[in-house]
């Protein structure tokens, strides 16, 4: 059976991404909504389109500073829904802006979204997926899982004899924690 480790390498979207992002720790708020976004809005398309529109959804996010969408009214939601460039899905939107609210109110009690998932790691992914669908929306086991395994906090992003695999070793990702 081919994997993500097999078929990446080489391709000009998949490639990059598998050799220097997918499975490394990450602890940026803004990176973290960002990569949070794009799962979400991953859901009934390809990984590939998503990546082929990623410079734009940084452009349409302004960034993807929680903040920043947060505050986000009808003349943004708007303009996204209006922007060619990105996935134009009101529900996929509207879950963009309402969990950059949540991730700001995450703040007060941990500090930032990093702190948030630092307090409850470690969990299984039944256990993630269940605290995510409570904490946010358009969450389900595939966004929650492949968030997690995208920003190191679950396992599988890469096969053991990868050699990005290693690379993530080295970086002691949250899900080799105990390991």
């Amino acid at each position: 059976m081919s994997s993500y480790c097999d078929s990446a390498p080489g391709h000009p979207f998949h490639g990059p991404y598998h050799e220097a992002e997918y499975g490394f720790p990450a602890y940026g708020e803004n990176t973290l909504f960002e990569r949070l976004v794009l799962e979400i809005n991953q859901a009934g398309l390809s990984w590939l389109t998503v990546l082929k529109k990623r410079a734009a959804f940084v452009d349409a996010f302004e960034g993807f500073d929680p903040a920043v969408v947060a505050a986000y009214a009808a003349t943004e939601r708007a303009r996204l829904m209006s922007d060619a460039a990105i996935i134009r899905n009101r529900r996929k939107i509207d879950a963009a802006i309402e969990n950059a609210g949540r991730i700001c109110a995450l703040r007060e009690e941990f500090g930032s979204f990093a702190g948030w998932l630092d307090a409850h790691h470690p969990l299984d992914k039944a256990e993630w997926v269940a605290l995510f669908r409570k904490n946010f929306v358009f969450t389900g086991g595939e966004i929650t899982g492949e968030f997690l395994m995208s920003t190191g906090y679950l396992p599988g992003a890469h096969r053991a004899d990868c050699p990005v695999y290693r690379r993530i070793a080295e970086l002691d990702p949250r899900w080799m924690d105990g390991a």
